[in-house]
C-alpha cells in the first residue's frame, strides 16, 4: 500500500484523505526518500527519526516503517 495511492485512506506526508486527490507534491517528496509523517491507516502523526543513512517512522497503533540504505 503506497503512502499516497487510492489503496491507503490517508496521505503519509500531509495526513489528508487520499481520496481528495492533489497529492502529486506529496508523492514526489516521498519518492525522494522523505520519511512519512502520518500513518496511512489511522492518520496519526508518527514519531520519525532520521539518520545519515536511513529513517524510521513509528505509529503507536500500527508499528514501524523503515527506509533508506541498510547499514552493514
Amino acid at each position: 500500500m503506497s503512502a499516497v495511492d487510492g489503496g491507503a485512506p490517508y496521505c503519509a506526508r500531509c495526513g489528508e484523505a487520499s481520496a481528495q486527490g492533489g497529492h502529486a507534491v506529496c508523492a514526489r517528496w516521498l519518492a525522494a526518500e522523505e520519511p512519512p509523517r502520518f500513518c496511512v491507516q489511522c492518520r496519526r502523526r508518527m514519531k520519525v527519526q532520521v539518520t545519515p543513512t536511513r529513517w524510521t517512522a513509528v505509529c503507536v497503533q500500527h508499528g514501524e516503517l523503515t527506509g533508506g540504505e541498510p547499514t552493514s
